[in-house]
């Protein structure tokens, strides 16, 4: 009878350490619950650096677009300048004969163009419309005379060789024109060369 006693503190201690072991193991699963495995934290530290790897590469993803649109505006703007102004050293040349053919009109007196001289008169008019022909060519192709008598002087478009004070002219406009300018597509090819009215 003695022994009975014994064994059912024994049983109680198993039973004790039983729910001992239980409570053990559900704290540990409710642990592993609540506290992330550190395959899951490796997991979650790749994704972060996944992300800021993509976000970078976007970045400059859309950085060598604006890059490339940028570069492909200027050649596009570059191409049409030079359309537009590959005729430049051309049409200078071309000025020069201009400049000629209308000394040559304006030294031929007029009083001297009449039938009693045909060939004078043949050689004149051929020479106005060869003048006329080459304004017209010009024209076409965006070059402009540039003959600024009374307009304000512009260091832009006009080359001052004298100031003179001129009675009954605003000082700072164009009295006279020494040689014709000339813009090609509004911008100036050739400055007119002038002379510029000045104060008293």
């Amino acid at each position: 009878l003695r022994t009975y006693p014994r064994l059912l503190c024994v049983a109680t201690q198993q039973k004790n350490t039983g729910q001992n072991l239980e409570d053990d193991q559900s704290q540990s699963q409710n642990a592993q619950k609540f506290e992330p495995s550190s395959a899951e934290k490796m997991l979650t530290e790749e994704k972060v650096k996944l992300e800021e790897q993509l976000k970078e590469v976007t970045d400059k993803y859309k950085r060598a677009l604006a890059d490339a649109e940028n570069v492909r505006q200027r050649s596009q703007k570059l191409v049409e300048e030079a359309k537009l102004y590959g005729i430049q050293s051309f049409c200078k040349d071309l000025l020069e004969v201009a400049d000629i053919l209308e000394k040559a009109t304006e030294s031929v007196p007029k009083e001297e163009v009449k039938d009693e001289n045909p060939h004078l008169k043949s050689l004149y008019e051929g020479l106005v419309m060869t003048e006329v022909q080459i304004q017209k060519v010009f024209k076409k192709h965006g070059l402009i005379r540039l003959n600024p008598v009374g307009a304000k002087f512009d260091p832009y478009e006009h080359e001052a060789l004298f100031h003179a004070p001129m009675e009954g002219k605003e000082p700072g406009t164009i009295a006279l024109v020494s040689k014709i300018g000339y813009k090609l597509h509004g911008r100036t090819l050739r400055p007119a060369l002038v002379g510029v009215v000045k104060d008293a």
